[in-house]
Order: C-alpha cells, then sequence, then structure tokens
C-alpha cells in the first residue's frame, strides 16, 4: 500500500535528533498511513564554535539551513526546539505545532563525582539570560563562555575546564542524563528562556498539517505565544537577556513572569501579569511595555 513520505528535517545534533524523534513518534503513532523519513543537517550555528552567538549573528544560525530546506521542498517540516528560534517568524514558513513542555527550568551540572561547586573554576555558561541572574545568587562566581552541544560541554566539565555547568532541564533529560543535575533552579531563582522546554514544528505557508493535530498541545501554544511576544516587543532577540516564562494556573488563568534588561543602561526589572489564555500574546506585549516603562521611570 502506498504511505504517503513526509521528510523531516532537524540539526544533527545528538538532542536535535532525539528531540525530532520524540516527534516522529508521536505522528507515526497516531498515522501508521505516513512514511516518515529524518533528514538531518549541519547548521552554521553548529559550526562556529570559538564566539558567541550574539558576535556572530544570533541563534538565527541554527534555522538557516533547515528553513532553505523547508523553502526548496527537500524536507516538508522542521523540528527546533522553540527557545532556539529567531522571534520573528518568516510569512512563508509558519510554526504550525507546539509540542507539550517539557521541564522549562535551568539547572546546575557539577563534574562527575563533585559533591561541591568548585569556586576556583569558572562556570561554563553560554547565555546572557542565565549570566544575569547567576549573579543576582552568586555574585562571587566567576563565568566564561561554553559552546558546543550538551555532550561537548560535560566532556570540557568533567576534564577540568569548569567548575560547573549551566544547562536546561529538558535537554538533558531527553538525553537520559537527569542523573547529571546537581541542583534545579526555581523559575524564581532563574526565570526561564522564552519557549524553553517546548518543540516547535515548522512548516510552509498554505500547505495542510492536520497531522500535526497530536503533536500540538493547546497549553504548549499559549505559553508560547505569551513569551515569544513579551520578547518581541522588547526588540529582544534569543541571545538577549530577556527572559520569559509562561504557565497556567489552577483557576485556569494564564501567568506570566518576565525579565526585562535595558542593555544601555544596564537596568533590569521582573514583574508579571495573568490572563485569560486566548489573550497569551495581548498578556506578552502589555508585560514587555509595563516592564519597559518601570526602567524608564527610573533614568
Amino acid at each position: 500500500m502506498y504511505k504517503q513520505k513526509i521528510r523531516v528535517g532537524s540539526r544533527e545534533s545528538k538532542l536535535a535528533v532525539v528531540q525530532t524523534k520524540l516527534v516522529m513518534d508521536q505522528i507515526a503513532a497516531a498515522h501508521p498511513e505516513l512514511d516518515l523519513e529524518l533528514v538531518t543537517m549541519k547548521t552554521t550555528g553548529d559550526i562556529i564554535l570559538d564566539r558567541s552567538l550574539d558576535q556572530v549573528g544570533g541563534k538565527g544560525l541554527f534555522v538557516k539551513e533547515l528553513d532553505r530546506a523547508l523553502r526548496d521542498r527537500r524536507v516538508d517540516i522542521t523540528v527546533h526546539s522553540l527557545k532556539d528560534m529567531p522571534m520573528e517568524t518568516p510569512e512563508d514558513l509558519p510554526l504550525v505545532a507546539f509540542s507539550k513542555r517539557a521541564n522549562p527550568l535551568d539547572a546546575l551540572i557539577l563534574p562527575e563525582g563533585a559533591k561541591a561547586l568548585d569556586l576556583a573554576k569558572p562556570l561554563g555558561c553560554s547565555s546572557a539570560r542565565r549570566v544575569l541572574q547567576l549573579r543576582k545568587l552568586h555574585p562571587e562566581l566567576e563565568t566564561k563562555l561554553v559552546r558546543g552541544n550538551v555532550i561537548t560541554r560535560l566532556h570540557k566539565l568533567d576534564t577540568g575546564e569548569y567548575g560547573a555547568l549551566l544547562l536546561a532541564c529538558a535537554g538533558l533529560e531527553r538525553l537520559g542524563l537527569s542523573h547529571r543535575i546537581s541542583r534545579v533552579f526555581t523559575d524564581e531563582e532563574m526565570i526561564p528562556a522564552a519557549g524553553q522546554g517546548i518543540l516547535a514544528i515548522q512548516g510552509r505557508a498554505g500547505e495542510d498539517y492536520g497531522f500535526l493535530s497530536c503533536v500540538d498541545d493547546l497549553e504548549a501554544r499559549c505559553c508560547a505565544l505569551a513569551e515569544r511576544a513579551f520578547v518581541r516587543t522588547l526588540d529582544g532577540g534569543c541571545t538577549s537577556p530577556i527572559a520569559a516564562h509562561a504557565k497556567r494556573l489552577e483557576d485556569g488563568q494564564l501567568k506570566l513572569t518576565g525579565l526585562y534588561v535595558d542593555e544601555t543602561s544596564g537596568r533590569h526589572t521582573v514583574g508579571s501579569i495573568s490572563g485569560a489564555p486566548e489573550d497569551a500574546e495581548l498578556l506578552g506585549r502589555e508585560l514587555a511595555n509595563k516592564l519597559k516603562g518601570e526602567v524608564a521611570d527610573e533614568r
């Protein structure tokens, strides 16, 4: 029997492939009539590892090649970590589904076998957002840029280059590395990056992606829309120190917490807003403008 082929694009890193296969497994379980093929590719962001992302063009470097493959029809959909995606989505390549959110929090990882943080060595962190919030918690800590995939970073940690790492819980858990987590920061200690823990599926405008209803999670979609609207309103890219985290409350309301940093003055503020999930993007814009106004009033 003929099966419709769906080619699924992914970065070739181990984590990206694991995440893409999670999505493919969901589709395969719901749609046995589809023939799914994994297509991997190396992106510019995976190749340039000696500089921070904001020095070489931002996290858009992780999606350019995948976008090109979609436009060239070499793949039918692509799977991304939402936190790695630019805040502006091309009109011809919409985000067509959002996976159920995994653990959105950040974690401290110590070297294999270590029981305590070694303050004599720098803490490896590639995120301005994490560095800013870590300095409030531990002003005595020195931080140092670390690039590469999760496995590469853990190797650098375990061979003595760093005293600890800061990484997303979701990536470690998806790789089966939960045992490496030494401490999980609460969302009050360290507000996560917009979209952290959510996988985004991107497609081409005007095409039928009804088969992705088995992947698309309404709560994750609302959280994603609120968080990305917050960052976008503040003109922050995905390498900005700006942070945003939304979650559904027991009463069904959506609560969005945001961190805004004025990169010129260095002033920053944190605030929250709650409202109906269907107003997710409006909530993001409202909170962004509120926090921006607060920082401006301090001048």
